[in-house]
């Protein structure tokens, strides 16, 4: 069995990268003043129940690590609940349905082609910055309607975003409120970018995604300024960052299991196996947060209201009483229905279009790589934060 924790040297933090969840399917921390849950079960529980589970973790954040006045994130999708998450969510659904994202494959082959040939003049090759950060930032560029040649102040605002490898805690240390401070700055920065995009969008439209948000409206009512900003924010960082993941964390897979890796070479149909089953072994998103609104009762424990409830993603993914063999790579498992992209009303808008574009890219690495492989001798370095599970640089031999 191929421990991938273990073989790439990933830290200790990561801990569902290193064996089997030893750990109960829900505990309270002290330490963090937080509950986990890290059952499977469980995590449909609280996805199946957004009216007791909200999405508004906002309000249970302590306040030292809230955005400071000058920072709003009213209609910030992913910390909006019913009713009105429905209504928001529907104004940007129609931009990535099957139909629509099936559309954009000529145009994303396109994309990977050109960043592979430009990989090509160089003496090495580095997955994430020659193609895993680039494709999926330029196809959401295109859709949203900003500059693509932009897409390094993006990575830098992506960066900052995803650099902390702090405990999460409700607890505030020092640490944690300066790298809070450091969030709201760049927080600041993209919403003035995106904001100048949607004032000139009122003055000149185009047939792009922005102009659809800056026109849009909910119950007869243009959407307020901070909204438009903050769908943009959402689509551009969320639009990116889970392909770039997926991208990385689907060719350490093939590093790993060689003989998955012949199997998709001679058959590219099982390819989008092998997508799901790194969506399951390495899941982009390791957790997602929730505040209770009531006192409820989750595998035998009592939750009191207004307590924060991490749902670890990554462990759920790994739960033995769901998945058979949960440490193994099995790609076209007989069943398979991980989390990585959520589940019940919040589920990824964006899932289409990550696989597609996953899709694509791993059958052009196959077809310009004999063997696709981490370069011997080279270090796998990770995204810090460990509610992000993906590769930082991977070079390819």
């Amino acid at each position: 069995m191929v421990n991938i924790g273990k073989k790439y040297d990933i830290p200790q933090h990561f801990f569902w990268l290193h064996g089997p969840i030893a750990k109960p399917p829900v505990e309270y921390d002290e330490k963090t003043e937080m509950w986990n849950v890290y059952g499977y079960r469980e995590a449909m529980e609280i996805f199946g129940d957004p009216e007791t589970y909200s999405s508004n973790t906002l309000r249970v954040t302590p306040k030292e690590l809230l955005p400071d006045e000058g920072v709003s994130f009213d209609g910030f999708l992913t910390q909006v609940d019913p009713p009105d998450h429905s209504k928001l969510r529907k104004l940007v659904s129609s931009a990535f349905t099957r139909k629509v994202v099936a559309d954009l494959e000529p145009r994303i082959a396109e994309i990977t082609c050109e960043f592979l040939d430009q990989a090509r003049e160089r003496d090495r090759f580095e997955l994430v910055s020659d193609l895993a950060y680039p494709l999926p930032i330029t196809v959401i560029a295109e859709l949203l309607g900003v500059p693509s040649s932009d897409r390094g102040l993006f990575k830098a605002w992506a960066d900052e975003l995803f650099k902390s490898d702090s405990t999460i805690t409700r607890k505030a240390s020092e640490k944690q409120q300066a790298q809070a401070q450091d969030r709201m700055r760049t927080w600041h920065e993209m919403s003035a970018y995106l904001g100048s995009h949607a004032d000139e969008r009122r003055r000149r439209p185009r047939a792009d995604l922005l102009t659809r948000l800056v026109e849009a409206e909910v119950d007869g009512e243009r959407l307020p300024d901070d909204q438009v900003v903050n769908f943009g924010i959402l689509l551009l960082l969320a639009g990116h960052i889970t392909t770039t993941v997926l991208l990385g964390n689907t060719v350490l897979c093939l590093d790993a299991y060689p003989d998955e890796q012949r199997r998709a070479r001679a058959d590219r149909s099982t390819i989008p196996d092998v997508i799901e089953e790194s969506l399951r072994l390495l899941t982009p998103f390791a957790m997602m947060a929730r505040s209770t609104t009531r006192e409820v009762k989750l595998s035998g424990h009592k939750i009191g209201a207004d307590e924060l409830v991490l749902v670890w993603l990554a462990a759920a993914n790994r739960d033995p009483l769901q998945f058979p063999d949960p440490e193994l790579f099995v790609p076209g498992r007989e069943h398979n229905p991980h989390l990585a992209f959520g589940r019940g009303i919040h589920f990824c808008l964006g899932a289409p279009l990550a696989r597609l574009e996953g899709r694509i890219a791993i059958d052009l690495l196959l077809d310009r790589f004999d063997d696709l492989r981490v370069e011997p001798g080279s270090s796998v370095e990770l995204i810090p934060t460990p509610t992000v599970t993906g590769v930082k640089r991977l070079h390819l031999a």
